[in-house]
């Protein structure tokens, strides 16, 4: 079946946007000629990074409930109605063989029209805890692809089919060299490097407490690479001026396999994409979990690999004083590290964007 059609929802972070795209392009890899269409949120960042991928995408007038400010939500019963219309008019005019959906706001309304219409749909959950709308939508989904054992928590037992979370293929190759990597970061060879990433979005607990106690951390023998988002960038440039050639400060890095390659500890918060490209890396890992995540998945997430001793977890509320401690600690235990890399790349899937890929082929083809 080589004219596929196909449609993909969902963003709002990297963490939707990367495994979309990765599915995208095994689609495309499996069977040439596969028709795609990404569905996103207007205003959201998939409308600028998913046609950088080569993929065409129109926006849903969406947005989510709005917990910081109650007033905002006066419009969504009526932005709700409105991106349902829209979804059942694009699914009228590309009339896919599939909708996928990998969570964020137009997932909800697409998926849900689409099992209105009979249009069979797939979920890609990439949580260890399930969100109220993919527990929704799972009832009538013809598969639910997850990233974590014991799902039948939220999902019916016989939809599930563990596939781990799809990332970029230039993380799961891995190939970047080291040399290189190290120019392109501006580090020198022979110190141990850290590398802080605060996420698409940035990280606020993360950057305020590297900020807050970057003196203390310099005077190990270290460097840092040190990704803030775009709030905090110019605030961390400006901190950064203290320390020439040993702090990096970015807003966003794209070349993620060469930030990985350099790395002898990671910093990070605990969402899905972040833990699957870790695992593939084996680099020893700090989460701190973003507590505001829907259903507090990426506390559930992050104790997933605490569990099996191949990551440490800093709340997010004691970042502040316990983050600058808990780098140095791994950071000279050299046989702690070891463990922890090997535990997480036992834990690795490297083909998760094919295993998906076939799945909804597989789906097509019945429902044809």
């Amino acid at each position: 079946m080589s004219n596929l059609r196909i449609i993909i929802a969902g963003g709002g972070t990297g963490g939707h946007i990367f495994p979309a795209v990765a599915v995208g392009h095994a689609l495309q890899r499996l069977l040439p000629g596969t028709q795609l269409l990404f569905v996103g949120a207007k205003g959201k960042m998939e409308m600028e990074k998913v046609p950088l991928e080569g993929f065409e995408i129109v926006g849903l007038d969406i947005a989510g409930f709005d917990r910081s400010n109650i007033l905002k939500n006066f419009m969504l019963p009526y932005k709700l109605l409105k991106s349902r219309i829209a979804a059942r008019s694009i699914l009228k005019k590309f009339t896919p063989d599939v909708v996928i959906g990998v969570g964020g706001y137009a997932s909800f309304p697409m998926l849900s029209a689409a099992q209105a219409m009979n249009i069979p749909t797939l979920i890609q959950e990439q949580n260890s805890f399930a969100g109220k709308t993919n527990k929704i939508l799972g009832r009538k989904a013809k598969a639910v692809c997850v990233a974590y054992e014991q799902m039948e928590r939220f999902f019916p037992k016989d939809k599930l089919i563990l596939t781990g979370n799809p990332v970029r293929k230039e993380i799961t190759e891995m190939n970047a060299d080291m040399d290189t990597a190290k120019k392109m970061f501006g580090l020198k060879t022979g110190v141990k490097t850290i590398l802080v990433i605060g996420g698409s979005l940035g990280a606020k607990a993360i950057n305020e407490s590297i900020d807050a106690n970057l003196d203390e951390l310099m005077k190990e023998n270290v460097q840092l690479i040190w990704q803030t988002g775009n709030p905090y960038y110019q605030q961390a440039g400006k901190r950064a001026e203290a320390y020439p050639g040993r702090v990096t400060v970015l807003n966003f890095i794209r070349e993620m396999a060469y930030a990985y390659t350099v790395a002898d500890v990671v910093v990070s918060r605990a969402g899905a994409l972040a833990i699957a490209e870790l695992c593939i890396a084996g680099k020893p890992a700090i989460f701190v979990p973003l507590p505001t995540a829907a259903e507090d998945h990426q506390t559930s997430n992050a104790m997933a690999l605490v569990k099996q001793n191949a990551a440490i977890m800093v709340k997010n509320e004691a970042a502040l004083a316990e983050l600058i401690p808990t780098i140095k600690e791994l950071l000279n235990d050299n046989g702690k590290q070891a463990i922890m890399s090997q535990n997480l790349k036992s834990m690795a899937i490297k083909d998760a964007d094919e295993r998906i890929a076939h799945k909804v082929i597989a789906i097509a083809n019945t429902a044809r």
